[in-house]
């Protein structure tokens, strides 16, 4: 951890209870802050209130009081989630206070080797087989953390300068980090996500672009290089640009050939000995080996990750076999163009168990990979009937459930040995579970209770 004296003496507010806020505000602590934590909900667990107050720490919940922006705050820790127009964060934009997240803070105190990852799908594999592989051959300490559940700055207070961190990290965060600076950045793709928050595609845009902002010639951005938009915002960033691609082959980076993957020409492995399954996947991998080969890493190291890693829990997870049936739980797959991509991964006929939360839009798009890839569908959830349109567009027997749970026997009635399936469910879990991390558990309960087995 790096000593800074940038937080002595100040007034710091801290918005938001999650793991990154409790974190951020013992850490202002250390660092000598005179620290207020707010969070809008009462937290139905009050050791979370208990240990803050003990630390010294003024604690504020159950609202955003506006009056807090009388109070002289010097800076605002925003948990990123906090929309901008939150009326007490408006007020602190309005009144010029610095607001960040816990991703600068945690860059601030950090003093190793940073690699950093973001984009619209594919950033939490990404960033696990990123550690990995540069795990495998380091001599230091090679961590993960960021928008996975792990707190930045936490991690980054037990590292030190010849230690590695790779961080995943959202628009959202992005947003509130102006001196990140991490040696690789890696942006997997951009498509058009959180609109709601951000309000236009170029804003969101711009916040991806935050991962790059402060790089120079002497680091690099390893960025997909499959559409043209990308390479054209490739362009705005002053680093080394390091291309990957499945599509379209680049001696500057990694790239597929007839079915092998190769480094700057050179033979890495076929993409056949990939575990994980899809084309997503091999995208995925690509950027990580790109930023593993910029680190140093050995092709056998980068073969050892890929031929043994199964997935990321809720991202196209394989669970288990059972009387030859695949159970895969995508729950993450919360968007059209992450089912799309799930379902491209399979090459047997899928069950597709799919729906959630109704957000307005229909499902045309997903009609041609219906018709290619899926034998029957389970639907539930408020966009049941949308999704069911499309099914039937498609010529897809289709079948009602309440939830993903329930769908999953009425999945196992209508499958037969050979084929998979596969909770992706193309929209948010909110309608009836409170993250899609819960949806995917309990899909894996549901699998669990009916094969009488435990996920593999």
């Amino acid at each position: 951890m790096k000593k800074i004296d940038e937080y002595q003496g100040k007034k710091v507010l801290v918005m938001g209870f999650g793991i990154s806020g409790i974190n951020a505000a013992h850490l202002l602590v250390k660092l000598g802050a005179n620290v207020t934590a707010n969070d809008k909900a009462t937290p139905k667990n009050n050791d979370i209130v208990d240990d803050l107050e003990a630390d010294g720490i003024k604690v504020i919940t159950g609202d955003n009081p506006i009056s807090l922006a009388n109070e002289g705050f010097d800076v605002v820790v925003k948990n990123p989630g906090i929309p901008y127009d939150n009326p007490l964060v408006a007020a602190f934009v309005k009144q010029g206070t610095p607001i960040i997240t816990e991703a600068e803070l945690g860059w601030q105190i950090f003093d190793g080797h940073l690699v950093s990852v973001t984009g619209s799908n594919g950033k939490t594999t990404t960033t696990t087989l990123t550690q990995l592989m540069i795990a495998e051959n380091a001599k230091h300490q090679v961590k993960y953390a960021g928008n996975i559940r792990i707190s930045f700055s936490k991690i980054a207070e037990d590292l030190g300068p010849d230690d590695t961190l790779v961080t995943e990290l959202s628009s959202f965060q992005l947003l509130g980090a102006p001196t990140i600076h991490p040696h690789i950045a890696i942006i997997t793709n951009i498509f058009s996500n959180h609109l709601d928050y951000h309000k236009t595609r170029e804003n969101y845009i711009n916040a991806k672009l935050n991962i790059t902002r402060n790089q120079t010639k002497d680091d690099f951005l390893v960025i997909n290089w499959d559409r043209d938009e990308w390479q054209k915002i490739a362009q705005r960033s002053q680093a080394t640009i390091v291309p990957f691609s499945r599509l379209n082959k680049s001696h500057e980076g990694s790239y597929v050939e007839d079915g092998m993957i190769y480094w700057r020409g050179q033979e890495v492995m076929p993409t056949k000995d990939i575990r994980l399954i899809g084309p997503q996947n091999v995208e995925n991998a690509l950027a990580a080996i790109a930023a593993a080969k910029l680190s140093g890493v050995t092709n056998d190291a980068i073969k050892k990750v890929l031929t043994t890693f199964s997935g990321v829990r809720h991202r196209l997870q394989y669970v288990m076999e059972y009387q030859e049936r695949l159970f895969y739980n995508d729950s993450k797959s919360t968007d059209i163009e992450a089912t799309e991509v799930a379902l491209q991964g399979f090459d047997r006929p899928v069950i597709l168990l799919a729906g959630g939360l109704d957000r307005g839009y229909t499902f045309e798009r997903l009609v041609p990979y219906f018709k290619k890839h899926v034998k029957a569908m389970i639907v539930f959830g408020e966009c049941k009937d949308k999704m069911k349109d499309a099914g039937n567009q498609a010529g897809v027997p289709v079948v009602e459930s309440e939830n993903a749970i329930t769908a999953v026997p009425e999945a196992w009635k209508l499958s037969e040995p050979g084929d998979v399936i596969l909770l992706s469910p193309a929209n948010a879990s909110w309608d009836q579970f409170p993250s899609f991390e819960v949806r995917g558990d309990k899909f894996i309960e549901a699998v669990e209770e009916l094969t009488g087995k435990k996920e593999q």
